[in-house]
């Protein structure tokens, strides 16, 4: 069961930000084991800032396939995604489809995958937040539906798919590739520290980080009013560093609302740049789920501003708390933070070797190999 090559192929999806940095590690394994490996970048972020400046820096080769599908509603972008995805799979005939995370591109690949007969690999399977408001949510589960690997970031999430019904010699817990990604490129992001203060305009000493990207958040203009209400009274006690996602920053514009000198909303900014204020900020405010793995790993305190987490990993196991979204609960958390903090804890496996369980879990083969053959072409 080979791809066009004559050898195993296997193909590997990007859509968005957050999935580049899981992917590395997954790719970097393969290629070391001779895999023919094939890298779909769907474009469904398409600013240099949110995309390409991940490529440079992690050193991930360009696309063998740029598909430049950009933005619209879920319905319209899903289907875009497939309909050019399509093409792809016949063309490049791969053994297997590696797709990442909860994003639109994750699920539309993994749908049309699916009926092309190939085997589908889910990394970060398993995670979920019962909260079926949450549009990542549905794609999470539907893809791990499809998928005839699931690999799991955490014994929370196996534990989810056992609950659910999946086989066995589906499930494997293989660690989190974001913290390889995050290990393998540390000291050359704390050693921009410096250069990244200076650059956003706060110097020595304490500060906050924040992130809002979630349509929850940021699409309601009372409840981002809100948060930044928070933000704002939380920057007259220490600084505030806020990288604006492009969907934020719009909103904000469109509020007009003003902001304090000492609350800091920038550009967004690169993945090592923004590893570095993590590892130095003295708490992080977030709703995004990447982010509360990756300040889990760095042992820095983490404040999800959101009612639920599909990483409750990272509450019984790390260094987050989910706090909701009420601005005095928000204020009080940071102050609580910032007086006491939090013991630095790390799930079992986030041990910057996933990557390589992964890869040798494709190349192996195993029972998926068995599960579902492709169809004739």
């Amino acid at each position: 069961m080979h791809g066009a090559s004559g050898t195993l192929t296997v193909m590997c999806v990007a859509g968005a930000r957050p999935n580049f940095p899981k992917l590395k590690p997954v790719i970097a394994a393969l290629d070391s084991r001779g895999v023919r490996t094939v890298l779909v970048h769907t474009g469904q972020h398409y600013d240099d800032r949110m995309s390409d400046v991940f490529f440079a820096e992690l050193d991930i080769r360009q696309p063998e396939h740029m598909l430049e599908v950009g933005s619209g509603s879920h319905a319209t972008q899903t289907a875009a995604i497939m309909t050019a995805f399509e093409p792809l799979v016949e063309a490049e005939r791969p053994d297997v489809v590696v797709v990442v995370g909860d994003v639109n591109s994750t699920v539309a690949c993994s749908l049309v995958a699916a009926k092309a007969g190939c085997l589908v690999a889910h990394v970060e399977a398993g995670l979920r937040s019962r909260d079926w408001a949450m549009p990542e949510e549905v794609n999470r589960v539907v893809t791990d539906r499809l998928s005839d690997y699931l690999f799991a970031p955490s014994a929370d999430a196996v534990e989810n798919l056992t609950a659910e019904g999946y086989r066995d010699d589906q499930v494997h817990l293989v660690g989190n590739v974001m913290i390889d990604t995050l290990l393998a490129n540390l000291d050359r992001a704390r050693a921009r520290e410096g250069d990244v203060r200076s650059s956003v305009g706060i110097g020595p000493g304490t500060f906050a980080l924040a992130t809002l990207h979630r349509p929850s958040n940021v699409d309601d203009d009372h409840r981002l009013g809100e948060l930044m209400n928070a933000l704002t009274r939380i920057s007259s006690t220490l600084p505030v560093v806020f990288p604006a996602h492009p969907r934020t920053a719009a909103r904000l514009r469109r509020l007009e609302m003003p902001i304090p000198h000492e609350l800091h909303v920038i550009d967004p900014l690169g993945y090592l740049d923004f590893l570095a204020l993590q590892s130095a900020a003295s708490v992080v405010l977030t709703d995004s789920g990447g982010v509360q793995e990756e300040t889990t790993a760095l042992g820095v305190p983490c404040l999800t501003l959101r009612e639920n987490t599909e990483r409750p990993i990272t509450v019984t196991e790390g260094t987050n708390r989910v706090v909701g979204v009420d601005p005095d609960h928000i204020v009080a958390a940071t102050h609580d933070v910032l007086r006491h903090g939090v013991e630095p804890r790390r799930p079992a496996l986030w041990d910057g070797r996933a990557g390589e369980r992964i890869a040798d879990l494709i190349v192996d083969g195993g029972p998926a190999l068995g599960h579902r053959r492709p169809t004739e072409r």
